[in-house]
């Protein structure tokens, strides 16, 4: 017999031996405890939601327990080829009999027990995974329990995903246990955070898009978010961005975000309505251009609208570049020409002057139009006050019934007013009609509505001052320059609000006054 085969079996006799574990273990009930199971389940396994427990015991307190400080007896056992296949037969045997498919693990290194692989397969089945989310990724059976996915699963609840997330979050991105926390995750929480996303907004950030985990930071995030600083989106609102859309981060510049951008500024929005578009409403860049947002466009012309309002219909609704805008524009001009009796044509003006009527829902159309006809308004007039202000369609009836009230008891002013001017009903009752009728009424002045009513407090305090009446005028309208000019070279600043609108984006805008 060899000298080294001898060296070998007396190795082999001595880690066997019963005797000589008492160098390894002092402690009597550690002995007791090995010599009853060589290889001992891990207790704090057998609970995975008490990931954070476990993680900070085993990283603080490692030197109280001194079973964790050697490897386990599975993996300390030496091995031949022979029996390392023997194994690997075995464990395969065993997930096959559990429904998983183990081809994929077939350049993996498997653990040399089937115990511990029972282990890791029932500790995932804890977290809720299935067989069948398993064999979706087998190569997650590849992760130590204590090596790989309590360090990770630890390090993800501590950034704010919640234990009962967890398990949907490795559903979603199980190549996140193969992860270092300290090379891989913690530089992406630190760009993320440096990029002003809140604290508290990370674990909703990534469960959105558990894929940024795996992104270089020197690659398509960094090049994405200076892309978009370029054309003039403001650094402090790449955060918020980040927040309500993470997927910016995983797109290329050069194939997805500039030409995007660059179609957008040809169609007459300068770069700077464009950032300011992409801000509010940063998903518009998942809108694909050639599948969706070109067909969009063309649609719209199709339908009528002048090409040199598509920057104004775009600017005021971005979200029409990615609805499914042949059906909804059909199913409305089908409506407004059956129930107002609006014909195609001037379907195509309301459209320019509100696009956000391709989204508002038929039954919300007709109670505003209800209540005109109701007040013995003619149909023909109601559609002329449509066409004027089709934000009439989005108003709310008690609100209506208010200004309408007001309008024919305090004010005493025909119908006819109304139809000439049906702007009225889009103003404020309590800060701009009463407040300002009364002034006019103390000062003795009969003017018209569109007079006293569009313009701004400061425009209307010099027209009281005034020794005449001024003839009326336009209201302010959209310039391709990107800004809104009103009558008198008066320029409305970019830094103006927006009107805020719901989840279906239904109110309307007010683009005919300030």
């Amino acid at each position: 017999m060899s000298f080294s085969l001898l060296r070998r079996r007396k190795f082999l006799v001595l880690c066997t031996n019963p005797i000589s574990q008492q160098k390894f273990y002092p402690n009597p009930a550690l002995i007791s405890k090995t010599q009853q199971n060589p290889c001992p389940q891990n207790p704090f396994t057998q609970n995975p939601l008490g990931v954070l427990q476990f993680y900070a015991l085993f990283s603080t307190q490692a030197s109280k327990f001194h079973e964790y400080e050697m490897p386990s007896v599975t993996w300390g056992v030496v091995q031949g080829k022979k029996e390392k296949l023997v194994n690997r037969v075995i464990i395969c045997d065993y997930l096959k009999g559990l429904g998983i498919i183990p081809d994929e693990l077939e350049s993996l290194e498997l653990p040399s027990t089937v115990e511990v692989m029972k282990e890791r397969v029932e500790f995932l089945q804890r977290m809720g995974l299935t067989i069948d989310d398993i064999n979706e990724y087998p190569l997650m059976l590849g992760c130590s329990v204590r090596k790989n996915i309590i360090p990770v699963l630890g390090y993800l609840e501590k950034i704010g995903i919640s234990r009962s997330k967890l398990g949907e979050f490795v559903k979603s991105y199980p190549q996140v246990l193969h992860a270092s926390v300290v090379v891989e995750l913690q530089p992406v929480i630190k760009f993320l955070r440096g990029l002003d996303v809140d604290k508290l907004d990370i674990g909703y950030v990534l469960q959105k898009y558990p894929e940024l985990l795996g992104f270089k930071l020197e690659g398509t995030m960094s090049t994405s978010v200076a892309y978009l600083v370029s054309i003039g989106v403001s650094p402090r609102d790449i955060g918020p961005m980040v927040t309500q859309y993470p997927y910016l981060l995983g797109m290329r510049v050069g194939t997805m975000i500039k030409p995007l951008v660059d179609y957008l500024v040809s169609l007459g929005l300068p770069k700077k309505i464009v950032a300011r578009m992409l801000e509010k409403r940063p998903y518009v860049l998942g809108y694909d251009l050639q599948e969706t947002v070109k067909p969009n466009v063309d649609c719209l012309i199709s339908f009528g609208i002048r090409r040199e309002v598509l920057a104004s219909i775009v600017a005021q609704y971005p979200p029409i570049l990615g609805l499914p805008l042949k059906a909804k524009l059909s199913s409305q001009q089908y409506f407004f020409n059956l129930k107002l009796k609006i014909d195609p044509e001037r379907f195509a003006r309301v459209i320019e002057k509100m696009p956000q009527i391709v989204s508002l829902n038929q039954n919300v159309i007709m109670k505003p139009v209800q209540f005109l006809l109701e007040r013995a308004i003619p149909s023909e007039d109601v559609a002329t006050m449509v066409i004027k202000c089709p934000q009439l369609v989005a108003l709310r009836v008690p609100l209506m019934k208010n200004s309408y009230y007001f309008f024919k008891s305090e004010m005493g002013r025909p119908l006819k007013e109304l139809v000439e001017f049906p702007e009225y009903f889009t103003y404020s009752l309590e800060s701009r009609i009463k407040p300002r009728y009364e002034m006019l009424k103390s000062k003795g002045i009969r003017s018209s509505l569109n007079w006293f009513l569009n313009c701004s407090d400061k425009r209307f305090e010099e027209r009281l001052e005034g020794d005449y009446i001024e003839s009326e005028s336009l209201g302010p309208s959209f310039c391709m320059g990107g800004k809104l000019e009103l009558p008198g070279c008066e320029i409305l600043s970019d830094e103006e609000d927006e009107i805020d609108a719901d989840e279906d984006e239904v109110l309307f805008r007010r683009t005919v006054s300030l």
